[in-house]
């Protein structure tokens, strides 16, 4: 394997009546975020047929700097602030480029 840096594909929905206000705590992430050490990429993105749906796309330096960012004060912040917004949990995947 020639990259070893991590891909993370995390993708929220949003109750129908709720996506402002989950807009608003994922953006609230973002800047915090992207000062982190470790982090390459990091882009909220939000699907434009569905607006209910949004999906970060990360790419992270290794394994403990992504585990670093999610121990962080700002994640976990608006970690507790999901439950209540989102339809599910949130489906995050962890991957590898293979080529």
């Amino acid at each position: 394997m020639t990259n070893q840096t991590i891909r993370i594909v995390a993708h929220v929905i949003a109750l129908p009546n709720k996506v402002e206000e989950l807009k608003a705590v994922l953006l609230e992430i973002i800047e915090p975020t992207r000062q982190e050490a470790g982090v390459i990429e990091y882009k909220l993105l939000q699907n434009q047929d569905d607006p209910t749906d949004f999906t970060f796309v990360e790419e992270w330096t290794s394994d403990e700097a992504l585990n670093t960012h999610l121990a962080s004060p700002h994640f976990q912040a608006a970690a507790a602030k999901l439950e209540s917004l989102v339809t599910t949990a949130p489906d995050i995947r962890r991957y590898h480029v293979l080529a």
